[in-house]
Parts: C-alpha cells; sequence; structure tokens
C-alpha cells in the first residue's frame, strides 16, 4: 500500500514537472510570437531626407496609432548620409527623391539584397522670396541664368529694384534639393559664390523672412499643407515664386498640386520609399500603407500628389 501511495505521488509530481514544462515552452512561444516582426507589429527606424519630415511625421504617426504593436522612428538627414547609410546597411528603409543608380543596385544583388522602390508621391521645389520682394515672377530661364551666375542681382530682373545682390539660400551641402538643380540644369562646376547653406529647410525659411534680398529653395512639402499651423506660419513669412515653364515665358505657375501633377510647373520630382528588407517585415507594412488609399489621402491632404491613386483636376473660376 505504501509502495503504491509512493508510486502514485512521484507520478503526481511527474506530472506537475511535465505540465510546468509544457507551460513555460508555451509562453516561451507566445512572447516569441509577441515580439516577431511583422508587417503591422515591431520596432524600426527609417530615415527620410529632411525635406519630407512634414508628410513623413504625418503617416507615421496615422500608421501606429493605427497598428498599437508598430514602433516606427524616422530620423532626418540630407541626402547623401541617406543613400550611404541604406548602403551599408545601417538602415532598411529611406524616404528619398533619388533612385538608387544602376551600380549601386548592382552592388546590393551582389550581396543578395533586393532594393524595392515605390514611388509614393511628386514634389516640387519652391522658390521663396522676403515679403518686401515685389519680384515674385520668374523665367525659367532667369532661374538657370541665376544658378550659372550670368544674372547675380534683382536689377538685372528689374531695373525698378531697389534690392542688391540675390543671395541663394539652400537647405544643406548634402542637399538633394541642390543636387536636383546641379543635374537639371547639368552644373559640373561648384556654384556661385552667392549660393549658401544652412542646416534644414526651416532655416531656409527663417533666413528668407529675415533678408530682403535672399532667395530661398525649399521642398513645397514644408509650406503645402493648408491644414498644419506650422506650415500656415511659415508661408505667412515669406512670398512663394511662380515660375514659367521652360518653354514658354508667357505663363507662370505657383508649386501647387495641380501645376506638379501636369507638370506646367517645371522643378517637379518623385518621392521613392525604398527597401532593402529580406522578409514582409514591418518597412514593408508601411510601404504597403503609405502606397493604400488611406496612406495616399494623408499625402493629398499634406498638399502633395499622390503616385498610387487617381487625381481628379478641378478648375476653379474666380
Amino acid at each position: 500500500m505504501n509502495s503504491f501511495r509512493k508510486g502514485f505521488k512521484l507520478l503526481g509530481v511527474s506530472f506537475i514537472l511535465l505540465s510546468f514544462a509544457g507551460l513555460l515552452i508555451t509562453c516561451n512561444q507566445m512572447g516569441k510570437q509577441s515580439t516577431e516582426e511583422t508587417p503591422t507589429r515591431g520596432k524600426i527606424r527609417i530615415f527620410a531626407d529632411e525635406s519630407y519630415k512634414p508628410i513623413i511625421d504625418s503617416e507615421v504617426y496615422t500608421f501606429t496609432n493605427l497598428y498599437t504593436y508598430a514602433s516606427i522612428t524616422p530620423k532626418y538627414k540630407p541626402e547623401v548620409d541617406i543613400i550611404n547609410d541604406f548602403m551599408n546597411d545601417s538602415v532598411k528603409v529611406i524616404v528619398t527623391n533619388k533612385k538608387l543608380t544602376d551600380d549601386q543596385i548592382q552592388y546590393l544583388r551582389d550581396t543578395l539584397v533586393v532594393a524595392r522602390t515605390t514611388t509614393i508621391a511628386y514634389d516640387a521645389l519652391a522658390f521663396i522670396v522676403n515679403k518686401a520682394n515685389k519680384d515674385t515672377l520668374l523665367t525659367y530661364n532667369t532661374i538657370k541664368d541665376i544658378f550659372f551666375g550670368r544674372i547675380d542681382t534683382w536689377k538685372e530682373i528689374n531695373s525698378k529694384s531697389n534690392l542688391g545682390k540675390i543671395n541663394v539660400v539652400f537647405d544643406n551641402t548634402k542637399s538633394g534639393n541642390i543636387r536636383y538643380f546641379k543635374e537639371k540644369f547639368e552644373i559640373k562646376e561648384k556654384l556661385q559664390s552667392n549660393f549658401y547653406a544652412v542646416n534644414s529647410n526651416e532655416e531656409v525659411i527663417d533666413f528668407i523672412s529675415k533678408n530682403p534680398s535672399a532667395l530661398g529653395i525649399i521642398s513645397v512639402n514644408w509650406i503645402s499643407n493648408k491644414h498644419n499651423p506650422e506650415a500656415r506660419d511659415f508661408i505667412s513669412k515669406i512670398k512663394v515664386v511662380a515660375v514659367s515653364s521652360s518653354f514658354d515665358n508667357t505663363s507662370y505657375y505657383l508649386p501647387v498640386q495641380g501645376s506638379i501633377y501636369n507638370k506646367t510647373y517645371p522643378f517637379t520630382r518623385e518621392v521613392y520609399l525604398i527597401s532593402r528588407e529580406t522578409f514582409a517585415g514591418l518597412g514593408s507594412g508601411f510601404i504597403s500603407w503609405v502606397a493604400s488609399e488611406p496612406g495616399q489621402r494623408i499625402i493629398l491632404k499634406s498638399g502633395l500628389v499622390p503616385a498610387t491613386m487617381p487625381i481628379r483636376l478641378i478648375q476653379v473660376k474666380h
């Protein structure tokens, strides 16, 4: 009888140990599943061109509020640094207006990485001037001449102007904004001595608001969202220049959605999300969401042009 009880006790202890072990395995599996990265769960960083801080902040905020187990931390840098970080695998997802070169794509393929590029929006580069400047219409060729140094004073544009030398201000020496114009105008040499770099689009706006003779270059994303109090504050400090197309000097266009969409404004560009993820992780989920209808509606509301949803232009007659 005693041996029977002893055996029964041993059996009971074994059963408890097995149950406890099974519970540990189950908990471990549940913990693994809860921390496993999926398209809507996990923790990642994305590096973005500083030009797109307003729109990326909005996209990340909305996405992470919808998917509460997703944590996305955007970090804003100049274009050159973003591309370098992407190539050396410091980040899996980037936002830029520059596609990877064929050599960069091949280099990644040689390391068994496929870079996937998704166009999410169409953007424009805006020229801005001080509130005291009356010259808010510039031809395409005038801007080109300023870049080549053939025009460097406001009097050469308007003989009645009382402003002096044109000081052109842009966001960063590693900027995609200035790289765009160097490629657009095929400028091989250094920029003229009246071109100056600050540290951000926001600093460009601040500089222009305080310097009547300055001409600023910014991403229109910083001033395009009329629903954003910060953008409204920025636009109240400066004037936006209307520019003629490259083939017609009689009509001038502001960098607004309609002229960006039909490219009558001459300085437009695409915005890309580029991923090097090797699986369907949170980065892929975020990119898919931004390219879907909810993400594209945020882009539309921001004043940029969505790239993956149909656009209907409405002509307003005054």
